[in-house]
């Protein structure tokens, strides 16, 4: 069996044998250091001026929209459009927040929301915030969705959990809104077991993060940002300073255990995602063409840097005759959660929108994908080809 990932973490025996040794003399295994230094160092990678680490995407996602409900940049009852093509928490945090969850249709050959479904919704719907979902390492046109927010007033955000790495038009697929996301969760790009970011080149956007993470205090902020918010509130006593809380806020922190893992397996991560790409393209030149599967557009992106590999069969039929091909010899999912508005949350808490998207509803129904990790040998990589091609 073809398993969806072999290990916890890249180069595994090495890293737990440093975490064992980190354990063992650490004075502090709670947020601090190791994690503020992840922080500074996945910000550097990314490109991005600040990084709020945290302890899942799923909880990425919601200290971002709260957040910005925080600090007005939306008010509850707003439009949030959100690509109907997605995981549950990318949708979750706008029905728990009080926002109005729109979704927008994806291309079927990208998986991805494009500046043509994009147009076709604001033509009916006013949008406060686009939280763009980047598919499974893939992207459509969205510097043209970019333009259009711009031009529209709207906010773009996104969710950059599947697509670590991948460069569209020379620029970083997490760089184009004034916020993403990411996760580091066993199984993607790069793991520290559990654990997620935001990033952001707003420094007010960032603190307001810092404050969301953990209660509300401003505790993790820099000694310049905490005088500004004591003084506006009127906070001098250092007793009571440490324990005001200036705005709505959770507990979302990661762990030193988390911190050290990410610090210790950053170095590796253009070598993982080399081999991604590597497996990608030699998977994709075979079994895209097949006649059974919808072809998937990639030639359009830089560099692929792909979390799984996507095949949408052309009937319902196909796709469940490949399912049983594939047991026992090749592990598979669906595509990523489906179509948001198929699942029972969304029609329970969403019930009053009226939607139509075809195409993530095709996907849901004749999609599946099976992983791609940087641990795949020569063999699996030809056994992978003979399942989808013969």
């Amino acid at each position: 069996m073809i398993r969806l990932i072999k290990s916890t973490f890249y180069n595994e025996k090495e890293t737990k044998k440093k975490l064992v040794s980190f354990i063992s003399k650490a004075n502090q295994l709670s947020f601090g250091s190791e994690c503020q230094k992840f922080e500074d160092k996945f910000a550097k990678y990314q490109g991005r001026k600040y990084c709020v680490f945290v302890n899942s995407g799923s909880s990425a996602n919601l200290a971002l929209i709260q957040a910005m409900l925080n600090l007005g940049k939306i008010k509850k009852g707003e439009n949030v459009g959100f690509s109907s093509l997605t995981w549950s928490t990318n949708a979750m945090p706008l029905i728990q927040l009080g926002l109005k969850p729109i979704p927008i249709d994806v291309e079927l050959d990208t998986l991805n929301v494009s500046s043509r479904k994009l147009l076709e919704v604001i033509k009916k719907q006013k949008l406060k915030i686009l939280f763009l979902t980047n598919l499974l390492g893939f992207c459509d046109d969205i510097d043209e969705i970019k333009k259009i927010c711009d031009k529209k007033e709207m906010v773009l955000l996104e969710d950059n959990c599947e697509s670590l790495g991948t460069v569209y038009k020379g620029k970083k697929l997490g760089n184009f809104g004034l916020a993403s996301t990411f996760s580091f969760y066993v199984g993607h790009h790069m793991s520290t077991i559990e654990g997620g970011a935001i990033c952001t080149d707003d420094q007010s956007l960032a603190n307001m993060l810092k404050l969301v993470r953990a209660h509300g205090w401003d505790r993790n902020l820099s000694f310049e940002s905490q005088t500004k918010i004591r003084n506006k509130h009127k906070v001098n006593s250092t007793f009571y300073s440490r324990y005001t809380f200036y705005d709505l806020g959770y507990n979302l922190r990661p762990t030193e255990i988390n911190g050290f893992i990410g610090n210790t397996q950053i170095k590796y991560l253009p070598e993982i995602l080399k081999k991604r790409n590597k497996n990608f393209l030699k998977i994709a030149s075979t079994i895209y063409g097949n006649k059974n599967f919808y072809p998937i557009k990639y030639n359009h992106i830089d560099f692929v840097s792909n979390f799984a590999v996507p095949v949408i069969c052309k009937t319902q039929k196909i796709r469940d005759e490949l399912v049983e091909k594939c047991n026992d010899k090749i592990e598979i999912r669906p595509i990523v959660g489906g179509d948001m508005t198929k699942q029972p949350f969304f029609s329970k808490y969403a019930k009053k929108l009226n939607f139509n998207n075809p195409n993530a509803s095709l996907i849901h129904a004749q999609g599946l994908y099976f992983g791609n990790n940087p641990e795949l040998t020569k063999k699996e990589l030809a056994d992978i080809e003979i399942i989808f091609t013969k």
